[in-house]
């Protein structure tokens, strides 16, 4: 078994990755692989690994990337993950994926998916729409025809028809995925100096752009690992961050909020590899079915899903309960429309819970944290100054 150690610097290598070698390598080593791309939030990547391909994450340049043809393409008052994903594509970073698959998480990524057509870039560039409507019979039906569109562009390459077994064996493979993610969140949740934030972003989102398999296998390891008494714990509050769902914050803005006097017990970063909650059903005969069902009655909230009947403000204040959460970080991408937008029903939703928060915006290429530190070190020394008051008083009856 590797050492923790290896294991983080491994996975922190593969992250911030902007060659996505590891999913090169996996492409040559036999004819005929093929690599689809896929954007942030969610993609279920079930179906491509079943069709002999490869899921590959693509989340913007962060800041290793400096932006120069980008900002040709979009304007200034927008967020910065369509610049750097495409100041990505014209450098040729992504030459060995064969296509693109853009989720409709809002307009900006909408306008990306045409300007990857303009310049045709890759073999298949497809703006997948997402259920909005959430009767199986309705949404349900609809994401079904929108997994089978990818399927048929895959075949289109590869000209493999993609079983019923093999969709079953990589619904295991993911629900084995998503069930270690949460094993090392769980155990965060009572234990968080065993593993920072950051070493938990960088072993989550490795998983984005190596084989399954083998992030499976590494996060069978860090599972072993932090289940030992490890590290020492520190005086901190405890937060959940929320917002940062599409473009990712800076590996050093994740540090600085737990250098701020934090620990960071439940995120939405990489929101897309712990979307469903729970398993999806891997012994039907219809698993198109089973992965759109688990999509309508499984999904995490977000931003970009509108799903008036489960107001996402309960969803969150019931993670605070769960995780035992001091408060909440508001982290929302400047411009980022769906998450600002949101903000002010959850605060006001908060103000009345009782449910303590701080609110901030950032860019992906951000490198200067000193105020936001400034403001999150200020959020855990009042909550420690009044300790003793309930955090989050009545909150269970709030949220019923």
């Amino acid at each position: 078994m590797k050492s923790l150690d290896s294991i983080i610097s491994e996975c922190r290598a593969n992250a911030y990755d902007l060659n996505f070698s590891r999913a090169r390598e996996w492409k040559e080593e036999e004819e005929g692989r093929v690599l689809v791309g896929y954007m942030p939030i969610y993609f279920p990547r079930e179906i491509i690994h079943a069709a002999g391909a490869m899921p590959v994450g693509i989340f913007g340049g962060g800041d290793d990337k400096q932006i120069i043809k980008g900002d040709a393409y979009y304007q200034s008052y927008i967020c910065h993950i369509p610049r750097s994903i495409i100041e990505i594509a014209l450098d040729k970073h992504l030459d060995h994926v064969d296509g693109f698959i853009f989720p409709s998480i809002c307009d900006v990524i909408r306008n990306l998916s045409g300007i990857f057509k303009q310049q045709k870039i890759g073999k298949f560039v497809k703006y997948m729409d997402f259920p909005q409507n959430f009767l199986p019979e309705i949404g349900g039906v609809f994401y079904q025809q929108e997994m089978s569109h990818v399927l048929k562009y895959i075949k289109e390459i590869n000209g493999k028809d993609v079983t019923t077994e093999a969709l079953n064996h990589s619904i295991e493979l993911y629900n084995r995925n998503r069930q270690l993610i949460e094993t090392i969140y769980n155990v965060r949740q009572d234990f968080p100096w065993r593993l920072t934030i950051d070493e938990v972003y960088c072993i989550v989102r490795a998983g984005t752009v190596i084989p399954v398999e083998e992030h499976n296998e590494l996060l069978e390891q860090v599972c072993t690992h932090i289940s030992e008494d490890i590290g020492d714990p520190q005086d901190k509050i405890k937060v959940v961050v929320s917002g940062a769902f599409c473009e990712q914050p800076a590996s050093g803005l994740i540090k600085a909020i737990e250098e701020a006097g934090c620990y960071v017990v439940d995120d939405d970063y990489m929101l897309g590899s712990r979307m469903i909650l729970g398993d999806i059903d891997a012994s039907t005969s219809h698993p198109l079915q089973a992965i759109s069902t688990a999509y309508i009655k499984q999904s995490q909230y977000s931003s970009s899903i509108y799903d008036v009947h489960d107001p996402k403000e309960n969803r969150l204040a019931k993670i605070v309960k769960d995780r035992g959460a001091d408060g909440v970080i508001f982290a929302a991408a400047s411009f980022c429309d769906p998450s600002l937008l949101d903000a002010p029903i959850f605060q006001n939703a908060f103000d009345k819970m009782g449910i303590r928060y701080i609110a901030f915006q950032y860019s992906e290429n951000i490198n200067q944290y000193k105020v936001i530190k400034e403001q999150v070190g200020a959020f855990s020394d009042s909550i420690k100054l009044w300790e003793d008051e309930p955090a989050i008083p009545a909150i269970e009856d709030k949220i019923k």
